[in-house]
């Protein structure tokens, strides 16, 4: 109740100033005269008639406001917030349509956004974040998974619930895989898609290692296989910042509803297999999205098709094929390990180097069949896919020249080679592969042999070989000796000093022939 009583008392019966009466009741001196004016065109005075009480006085003094002539046209509020969910569309620009439509009877600016603000508080936070059509789809696993029973033994595993949520409209899609690795990460991104009919400009996961390498508040790592997803389909990946739920808000509200209609719906269903939890998945899936809104007109699907569907962006003309995209650095011997099997990529990036000194490193897309191998988004290698842990898959046109002339030495081309040199140097050639358990151990000998026939000649050769071959040296240690002991220029002892020794392991001359 104001202090209209006293006022007057003071001010009216007792004559005291504005200012003295304004302590005495602890009111401003704007509120003594606004309440003086007030009796004064009302015709009160002082003393109060005594049939006059409180309330009439403050009727007198306080009269409701005259009614308006015409009442206000009111918005349908409802479709004020689905139309701010629009592309461009603001509350000024709706203001300025609704009062066009309505000159003379219609809120003005400041009215119109204060009574669309107590519309709101009646409306679930999660409809307040301004989603725009088509801009975001967000996608996350629940926490809960579904029993699946093993047929055969009886075993029970959890599978994984995923995801995804469209902004705007709520438009849901749920999928039942094994596991939340990569390869269900990104066939429930493609199948949300697909199911859309359309993709998002911004994908909003969380940060696990699926979609994130190593998180960060301001530029997180994302997962290479998951950004060639994004790329194929044309939509940006924005992670959640860490610890901030509310960055997916949306996501976690579905996670919910999800659990509620879909999971709890089915928990007395026994499933054995994933195929067999997804179509019952699917059926509860279409009953949510057609589920009405309890404070909004509509449901999921109809928000989808008047917002959501027209503003994403068309799918691609093929499908996303999965791929894992791998980043190993390149090994002295060009060769890059890839799950553990190695392949070869173009001698030539094993001897770049980068700003730390270190080996480049190149980009491996792999598939189920093949590895292809990228430096600077440039395909340098492709194999055809090896599972075989700790082996090598080599091709010749990888290696230097210098190995690849290596590789291309035979038995017998090493016995031709010796034979345009003499018959002796061609026999030690023989019988140095042949005293080996394989002929390969004796090609690098053999090689020794042909550079110390270019240094000193064939004439100097064949003594030397003819020389080994009798004293029993079968090896390129002993022809180098000779040679440089001036050995081979001396007259030869040919008197037996050995017995021939014979083996199993030794191998003829017939082997080579």
């Amino acid at each position: 109740m104001r202090k209209i009583r006293e006022i007057l008392r003071l001010c009216l019966g007792q004559g005291l100033s504005h200012r003295k009466a304004a302590a005495s009741v602890k009111a401003s001196s704007s509120t003594i005269s606004d309440t003086l004016g007030r009796a004064k065109v009302a015709g009160v005075g002082w003393p109060l008639p005594e049939a006059l009480d409180d309330g009439r006085l403050e009727a007198l003094l306080y009269p409701p406001p005259a009614p308006a002539q015409k009442p206000r046209a009111v918005p349908d509020w409802g479709e004020i917030h689905k139309e701010l969910r629009r592309k461009g569309v603001t509350l000024q620009l709706l203001w300025q349509e609704y009062k066009e439509a309505h000159p003379e009877d219609g809120y003005q600016y400041s009215q119109f956004c204060e009574r669309y603000r107590r519309f709101k508080e009646q409306v679930d936070l999660v409809l307040r974040q301004p989603y725009r059509a088509g801009e975001k789809g967000l996608v996350d696993f629940s926490g809960d998974g579904i029993p699946i029973v093993d047929p055969r033994t009886g075993e029970v595993t959890q599978a994984e619930l995923f995801i995804a949520v469209l902004g705007a409209s709520n438009f849901t899609y749920a999928e039942a895989f094994e596991s939340q690795q990569l390869r269900c990460w990104i066939d429930g991104h493609v199948h949300a898609y697909e199911y859309w009919d359309g993709v998002p400009e911004i994908t909003v996961p969380d940060n696990p290692k699926t979609s994130v390498l190593r998180p960060c508040w301001y530029d997180p790592d994302l997962n290479p296989t998951y950004r060639k997803m994004a790329e194929h389909y044309g939509s940006a990946v924005i992670p959640a910042r860490p610890g901030k739920p509310r960055d997916k808000a949306k996501v976690e509200n579905a996670v919910l509803v999800a659990q509620r209609w879909i999971l709890a719906a089915l928990r007395n269903h026994t499933f054995f297999s994933i195929e067999q939890a997804n179509e019952a998945i699917w059926a509860k899936l279409e009953e949510l999205n057609d589920r009405p809104f309890q404070k909004l007109e509509g449901c999921r699907r109809s928000l989808y098709e008047s917002l959501d569907r027209p503003a994403l962006q068309p799918l691609p003309p093929q499908r996303y094929v999965f791929a894992e995209w791998l980043s190993p650095r390149i090994s002295i011997d060009y060769h890059i390990d890839v799950k553990g099997h190695y392949y070869s990529v173009p001698y030539t990036l094993a001897q770049k180097r980068d700003r730390q000194g270190r080996r480049r490193k190149v980009e491996v897309r792999l598939t189920a069949t093949t590895m292809e191998a990228f430096y600077l988004g440039k395909r340098v290698a492709s194999h055809e896919r090896s599972y075989a842990k700790g082996r090598h898959s080599t091709k010749t046109e990888h290696m230097p020249p210098a190995h690849r002339q290596y590789l291309d030495w035979s038995p017998a081309r090493i016995l031709n080679w010796a034979t345009t040199v003499g018959v002796a140097t061609s026999k030690l050639c023989e019988k140095i592969m042949a005293s080996r358990a394989h002929p390969q151990q004796g090609f690098r000998a053999c090689l020794g042999l042909m550079r110390l026939a270019k240094v000193y000649g064939a004439e100097r050769m064949e003594p030397a070989c003819e020389r080994a071959l009798t004293i029993g040296a079968l090896s390129y240690r002993s022809v180098e000796s000779i040679l440089k002991r001036n050995l081979d220029q001396q007259p030869l002892d040919r008197s037996p000093t050995s017995k021939t020794v014979e083996h199993d392991n030794v191998r003829g001359p017939d082997y080579y022939h």
